[in-house]
């Protein structure tokens, strides 16, 4: 067994994208590599291609291996509903909710479960390459972890500790977190990585020695900024407040997406930041919907009716009222689909309270939350264009009525989503619709956005190539996979 654990400081210091970099550099080697996180806190989940799902950036450190992402490689995914309660998935598939505490005590449980299908990966691969979640230095979580040091204590693989240069502090994150360990944890620990340097490295040497000598820990490197990330999928939601990948043309639509409150799977909006002549613009919680957006997307919600709510809290039901009223279009997609029929009924309370919500009455459609979630992989055929869309489908809910008759895609012999009598408001149940290029490029079209010549797929796969080199330039790989061997 081969085997490398990537942990961090703490959150959002670039464990995802470091793990996706290693994933293509040891592909570009001629290894056969898998990536593994234990346990993911996310609502952009991936459907996998053995029908489930799991966090969206194990989906992006698959694609850097050459894979189809399968639920081995993020066994426990746990999906925000409310502050206090989460979505358990074990090995792709719903197994409960549960509120923080109750999850404290359930914990233990998944240890073997996410064992089983560590041993499953590492038996089948050359390599594989773990990101741990959140930081082991939050040694209140420590008892019963599956994330971090629990997890490579039971696993016996060797960790390295990643610090973020960026946030300021990093001398105090990495020796601070050997300083918190236990001696056995601490062991554990080949050495460090400096990650998002700006400026040049060398004026680093000092601390890098400094945190050499204090910790007894060997350093593989200082990796500067990689501009390139904002052109890969994010996972946070944080994400979609990153600069654009690429600048905005003169005169380019305005498209508006509602920062929702449980946004879930906004990798739907990627293609559509890549694009030059799309204006995409997060409408942000107390602002209104610009008046000249041609295109208002509601996007999908880990909590449709919770999040409707809140949509009304903001006024965006009189904004997108106002916006129908003037010849604007929208589009919902999945929850936001939802959310734009007469009523949504969640009798069982499977998303919060048992009971029915009022819808924004924009497509004649009602909606009823099920206990079958809906979840797979989709071909299907845009009932307009007469174009493929591919995409995947993720939701509890099934949604009926008149609007039905006018599709907005066809799955086979079976109609996705609903279009308005007056063809301004649309809903889909498809995930990752833009993703395909000659959809998305005649669907702009409709609102007057210049063809694009930008493959989206293509693109991805060229950033992690860059970043795959970035790696090999600056940091010691040489050693680093030494230490799985």
């Amino acid at each position: 067994m081969r085997a490398l654990m990537l942990q961090g400081t703490g959150s959002n210091v670039g464990k995802s994208l470091l793990v996706a970099g290693l994933c293509r550099a040891a592909l570009r080697r001629g290894l056969k590599v898998a990536p593994f996180k234990p346990q993911n806190m996310s609502n952009n989940a991936a459907v996998t291609a053995d029908g489930g799902e799991i966090g969206r950036a194990q989906a992006l450190q698959a694609l850097a291996c050459g894979l189809p992402p399968v639920t081995d490689m993020n066994p426990v995914l746990l999906k925000p509903e409310s502050e206090s309660g989460s979505q358990i998935i074990v090995q792709g598939h719903r197994v409960a909710t549960l509120k923080a505490r109750d999850y404290a005590a359930y914990k233990p449980k998944l240890l073997a479960p996410v064992l089983e299908s560590f041993h499953r990966l590492s038996t089948a691969y050359d390599l594989v390459i773990i990101e741990g979640a959140g930081s082991p230095a939050e040694v209140n979580l420590r008892a019963g972890d599956i994330a971090n040091m629990g997890f490579a204590q039971a696993a016996n693989v060797p960790v390295v500790l990643v610090g973020d240069i960026d946030r300021g502090g990093v001398i105090a994150q990495l020796i601070g977190t050997q300083a918190v360990l236990t001696p056995d944890d601490a062991a554990l620990v080949q050495g460090f990585i400096i990650n998002k340097f700006r400026g040049d490295p060398r004026l680093f040497d000092d601390g890098y020695s400094f945190i050499q000598s204090r910790t007894g820990w060997r350093g593989f490197g200082v990796l500067p900024y990689f501009p390139a990330a904002t052109r890969l999928p994010g996972e946070d939601a944080q994400d979609l407040r990153r600069p654009r990948p690429v600048s905005i043309a003169p005169g380019a639509v305005k498209i508006a997406c509602l920062a929702l409150s449980r946004i879930a799977n906004f990798d739907d909006l990627d293609p559509l930041r890549a694009e030059p002549g799309v204006d995409l613009t997060l409408v942000e919680p107390g602002h209104p919907i610009p008046g000249d957006t041609a295109l208002v997307i509601i996007p999908g919600s880990k909590s449709t009716r919770g999040d409707l709510a809140f949509l009304r809290a903001q006024g965006w039901d009189i904004d997108l009222l106002a916006h129908h009223r003037r010849g604007g279009r929208i589009l919902g997609i999945c929850g936001g689909y939802q959310m734009l029929g007469q009523d949504i009924a969640d009798p069982d309370g499977l998303e919060g309270p048992p009971g029915t919500t009022k819808g924004l009455g924009l497509l004649n459609i009602t909606t009823r939350m099920a206990h079958q979630k809906q979840l797979g992989l989709v071909q299907a055929i845009h009932s307009e264009s007469g174009l493929r869309v591919s995409g995947y489908e993720i939701h509890l809910g099934q949604s009926q009525g008149p609007d039905k008759s006018r599709p907005f895609a066809m799955v086979g012999p079976r109609p996705d989503g609903a279009q308005s009598q007056d063809g301004l408001v649309m809903g889909s149940y498809l995930h990752g619709l833009f993703h395909e290029d000659a959809f998305r490029a005649a669907f702009l079209a409709t609102l007057g956005v210049p063809m694009s010549s930008r493959p989206h797929a293509k693109g991805i796969n060229t950033v992690l190539d860059s970043l795959a080199a970035h790696l090999e330039t600056h940091l010691k790989l040489d050693s680093l996979l030494t230490l799985s061997a």
